[in-house]
């Protein structure tokens, strides 16, 4: 299991996701999204899971302020979140394949179960 949590900053989901690992006693590692830019394979990997729609940040007066907040075409989405990471919703959990976006305790769980 290879758990990484992307971030912007330290919000609640994000805090209630490193609780999460850190009382089942599991590793995780944490990206900060404002030091360490996501590349196009990963950003491709979290729109194919989850839908480029949904990574937009729509609480994020800065997105909602953007054209990206009021399309749904994926291929500039992606193009426009790769340019601004800021716009993306976090935090983003990745385990290998897997992701979910916000706090999603189910999947973590059942990531755990099955090892």
């Amino acid at each position: 299991m290879n758990i990484i949590i992307y971030t912007l900053k330290k919000n609640f989901d994000t805090q209630k996701a490193e609780r999460f690992f850190k009382e089942r006693r599991v590793p995780y590692q944490l990206v900060d999204l404002k030091k360490h830019r996501l590349g196009q394979k990963e950003l491709s990997l979290f729109a194919r899971r989850l839908g480029a729609y949904q990574l937009v940040d729509r609480k994020n007066p800065a997105a909602l302020s953007h054209p990206v907040a009021h399309t749904d075409d994926e291929g500039y989405i992606l193009t426009c979140l790769l340019e601004n990471p800021g716009f993306l919703r976090t935090p983003i959990v990745r385990n290998g394949e897997q992701v979910t976006l916000g706090a999603d305790e189910s999947a973590w769980s059942a990531w755990i179960q099955k090892g």
